[in-house]
Order: C-alpha cells, then structure tokens, then sequence
C-alpha cells in the first residue's frame, strides 16, 4: 500500500486530510509540527510527503532541508501546503526540492490530482532508476565476463613463447593420459624437463631482449623438431620447458629420441652481439613408472635435470630410485627432523620476512619462513627437508610447530609494546585436509591470545583443487572463524578464475615469475595488470612476492598492485632484528 505522510499543525486540517486519503485506499501517517514529521520520515520512509510551511519548531522550508540532506529520505516526492500565494514563496519553495505547491484551501480533486501525479511521476522515475541499474549491472557483468575471458586466456598461455603455461599443461595433460588409455603395460611416457642455464647471466649481459629471443628460438626449435606426433609442450618457468611425449617402449628409445632433440636444441643462435650456445640440461622421468601424477614426475624430471646440470656442461639425464639422494640419507634427514621437532629450543626456527603497502613502504605483516640449522649439515634449505616431511607423518606437526612459534612470538612483540602485524604462514595439504586442523587453530589462537583477524593462512592453487568442494567447506570455516585467507604462487597452478570467485580468498599473491624484471617484460605486466584488475573486482587485495629492484617496485604500484615483499624492501629476518626494524620506523 502507498503510504503517505502528513505534516499540519492544524488538527482539523489534519484530520481532513488523512480522512480524505484514507478513503481513497491510502496509508496515512501524521505529524503535528516540523521536527516530528522529520523523524517519522526517517523512520517509516512514505511513498510521499504533504507538508505545510508555516509550523512551529521546524518549518516547511526546513523540513524540506533537511530530508534533502539525507540520502535515505532526498528522493521522496514532497507537496507544500501554505495559505500563502505569493510567487515568491512559491519560487523558494520549488528551489529548495519540492515537487509541488498546492494554496489552501484547495479542493479534493486538486489534492488527489496532486498526489497522484506526484506518485505517477515518481514511478516512472523507479522504474527508470532500476532499468538504468539493470543496465549497469549488465554493462559490469560484461565487462566482468570479458575480462575474465581475457585474464583466462592470458593465464593458460606463456605471453613469451606461445607455450603452454604451467595452468594449461595440467588441463591437457590429464586430456593426453586419457587419449592414451588403455597404455599397453610395457609402455613408457617420457615427461621431458628442459633448463636453459645462466639465463640470468645472458639478460645481465646481453640485456632482457636477448634472452627473451633465446627463449623464443628454443621454443620455435622445440615445436619444430617434432614434425609428427606432437607432444605437450610448456614453459614451466623462466628458464625451465616441459615436454610430453607420446608412448614409447623403452627407457633407450626415449633417451635416443631426447638425445636427438638435444643436440637440435644446442645449435648456435644469433643475437647481434654475434653467435650464442645456450647450455641446456635435460631430465627425462616416465609416466608410469616414476609417478603417476604430474607433480611428481616433474619433481623427479628436475632431478633428473639436476643430476645432469651437477655433471658440468650440457647433458641428458634419466631419471632413477638413486636420483632421490641416497635413501638412507633421507630416512637420516627424516628421523633428525623428527629430533628437531620433538627437541624444546632445537635447530627450527621461523625467519619473518615483511610485507609492506607498496605507496607508502609502511610494513603492514610478515610471512613467517622455516630454516633449519643443523647441528652437522649446517644449513638444511625448506625444498629439500620440506618434501621429506610431506613424505611422512611429520608434515603436520611441522605445520603446527610453525602456526604455534609464529602465534608464539607475535605474542611477544605485542608484549614488547611493537605496533600490531598479521603474520602468515603457510599451510601444506596435507595440514589443510587433517580434519583437526581447525580444532588445532582454534586452540593455537586461545592459548597465545591472538586475534583470529591477526593470522593469514597462504594455501596454493595445487592444495584447493584436489577436492574442492572439501576446500570450500574448509575455507568458509576459516573465514567463519576471522582469519584471512591468500591463494599463493597465482598463476603457476591451476590459476582457474571459477576457483578465485569460488573460494573466499582474501589476499592473491603474484608469483615471482611475472614479478621478475617485470618492467623489461611487457607481456609479463599485461598478465600481472590483468591479475590485478581481476583480483580487485572480484573484492581481493593483490600482493607480488619477490621483488628486487625499484624498476619492479615502480611497475607493480603503477599496475595498481597494492602490497609486495621481497629483498628490495627486506630481507627474512629473524625475530630479534626484525624487533629493531620495527621499533627503528
């Protein structure tokens, strides 16, 4: 029902009035002075507005002023009642908002008129304003779409070689499997790792165009070699392609065949500055055999790679059982990590790297890192003991070492009087899925007093696909919770956008492979700008990692990127210097 609002100090002309509209089906609500009708109107927002000039407290006039100076009551219809005639009136009346002036006494069809015309007119303007809506939200959804369309397609390509990305690579390559089914049981699938080394010394030396045309030609050699059955083909990373190829029946007849390729890849390439020989390793791994999963057999291909890259010079390698160090070492390393982790004060500790508003260089959080100083060995680097703890029970108690030393010791620099910071940290999977994870947070939160809001949880791409309806249920409990979710390393996963708007992300990390001499690399920063774009209209915060130059920092707070970490700005630092850094600023 239409709900119209009176405001007449006169009680018979008041009285006259919501009898009147009453009878022609109207809701009516009144007020007998200025302030009042305000308020009411505020509170009950009518559908349209008569209201008389001359009262006490709060004139007409002053009525009319203030409804116009609240959003919530500017656009409701408004008729001044008055005795008075003059145009004047009239005049500032009609210049303050109102949409009508009726001169008593008026009749009844002149008030109903009024009213009606009034309403008529307001609802053209509705429906209007929602039309006008509809067709911004339509425009938006489109222009959403249309960047989501170009983002995707900008995702699963290398800009540089016309590759495959990482992203695209795992789509196809459950594609490829499944073309191959049934595999006869003596059959091999060789994945192929390809690494140009001393790519950083050839754009240090030559200049980034050169080794982007090193890049390119050893891309167009890779396509051209295989004149039939072509296999997979990506770039991994800055300096590291991929190859899949199709069946074959032995180890031998794959290394014949990449052997081959090898040399096609080593031919001179010419450059203005004269002729280059890339060095080039090569790491063979065979699906089934090694693994049956694409991480995997890229982790045992880069050994492979490893292997070969450690003899000195270019070379093949196959990957074996032996490649994963010697294996009794491992189990070595595995039992000394379960020491560490079961010894108070060992050799674990957290390093904290900063994260800083890239505008204003002011340090906002900190990622906590791992280190492991060991007591023999020395320094003991997170991708080597790391995946030794994933293959065991101890990857989730290292997390929880990490959640509880992180939480720990922002407790202590809050003690220490030291501006408030939100600490990340990093989950594994394995961590995510454990279905005492949460109940393990919650406890971790309560017993060092720390905010929920304080905590950022990294997770990758990788981690959230396996199961993602699992991890949706997962993440909605988090951000039930309080604590701020990032997706890490975007756009070297599955970088899906269906992922980004379906998981509550907070924070989108940019990986260091579009970060890296970003303002040399112009196909790099339309990726990175359309991330970005992406990112803030889908409600997230973008922050780039690895940043080492002001030529990087300058580009990224120039493509809107809001917050970045890296040596530019700070090393990770331990606890006690970071301490000194803060209380320095």
């Amino acid at each position: 029902m239409t709900t119209i609002l009176v405001i007449e100090d006169e009680t018979h002309v008041r009285d006259i009035l919501s009898e009147l509209l009453t009878t022609e089906k109207f809701d009516v609500l009144t007020a007998d002075n200025g302030r009042l009708g305000y308020q009411l109107a505020q509170r009950q927002r009518p559908d349209l507005i008569l209201c008389d000039i001359m009262m006490p407290e709060l004139d007409g006039y002053g009525v009319l002023t203030q409804l116009k100076k609240n959003p919530i009551t500017d656009e409701i219809p408004f008729i001044f009642l008055s005795a008075k005639a003059d145009r004047l009136d009239f005049r500032v009346g009609m210049d303050l908002g109102a949409d009508d002036y009726l001169t008593k006494p008026f009749t009844r069809d002149e008030l109903l008129t009024a009213v009606r015309m009034r309403l008529k007119k307001q609802a053209v303007l509705a429906r209007r304003h929602q039309e006008q809506l509809l067709r911004t939200q339509s425009h938006y959804q489109q222009q959403l779409e249309q960047a989501k369309e170009r983002l995707n397609q900008v995702l699963s390509q290398d800009q540089l070689t016309g590759l495959l990305n990482q992203l695209r690579l795992r789509q196809e390559f459950e594609r490829f499997l499944k073309r191959l089914q049934p595999l006869d049981a003596s059959s091999l699938v060789p994945l192929v790792c390809v690494g140009v080394e001393r790519l950083r010394e050839i754009n240090a030396e030559l200049g980034y165009s050169s080794g982007d045309h090193c890049l390119q030609v050893l891309a167009q050699r890779l396509q051209g070699f295989f004149t039939q059955n072509s296999p997979l083909m990506a770039r991994l990373n800055g300096n590291e392609f991929v190859l899949v190829l199709t069946p074959v029946s032995s180890r031998y007849q794959a290394q014949e065949q990449v052997e081959a390729l090898f040399h096609h890849l080593s031919q001179p390439i010419s450059l203005n500055q004269g002729d280059i020989v890339l060095q080039l390793n090569l790491g063979i791994a065979f699906y089934p055999r090694d693994a049956q999963q694409l991480d995997p057999l890229l982790h045992h291909s880069q050994q492979a790679r490893e292997k070969a890259q450690s003899s000195g010079g270019s070379a093949v390698e196959v990957y074996s059982g032996a490649l994963r160090g010697d294996r009794g070492d491992r189990l070595a390393l595995e039992q000394d990590l379960r020491r560490a982790l079961e010894t108070p004060n060992s050799e674990l500790l957290l390093v904290y790297q900063p994260q800083v508003h890239l505008d204003s260089g002011e340090i906002y959080g900190v990622e906590a890192l791992m280190r492991w100083h060991h007591p023999q060995r020395g320094s003991i680097p997170p991708n080597r003991f790391i995946p030794i703890a994933e293959e065991s029970d101890l990857i989730i108690r290292l997390g929880e070492w990490v959640l509880e030393t992180a939480c720990h010791q922002a407790q202590l620099w809050e003690a220490q009087g030291l501006p408030p910071l939100r600490v990340a940290v990093n989950l594994s999977a394995r961590q995510f899925e454990d279905p005492q994870f949460y109940q393990r947070l919650v406890q971790i939160l309560r017993r060092f007093n720390r905010k929920p809001g304080s905590l950022e949880l990294e997770l990758t791409e990788t981690c959230l696909v396996r199961d993602p309806d699992t991890s949706v249920r997962i993440l909605n409990q988090l951000k039930a919770l309080g604590v701020s979710i990032a997706i890490d390393d975007f756009g070297t996963g599955f970088s899906s956008l269906s992922y980004l708007q379906r998981f509550p992300f907070d924070m989108l990390k940019i990986d260091r492979c579009f970060v890296a001499g970003i303002h040399h690399h112009r196909k790099n920063a339309i990726i990175t700008e359309a991330v970005i774009e992406m990112a803030h209209k889908i409600g997230l915060m973008a922050i780039a990692e690895g940043i080492e130059t002001p030529e990087e920092r300058a580009c990224l707070q120039q493509l809107g990127c809001d917050q970045g970490q890296g040596y530019f700005f700070h090393r990770p630092l331990p606890a006690i210097e970071l301490s000194q850094l803060l209380r320095s600023r």
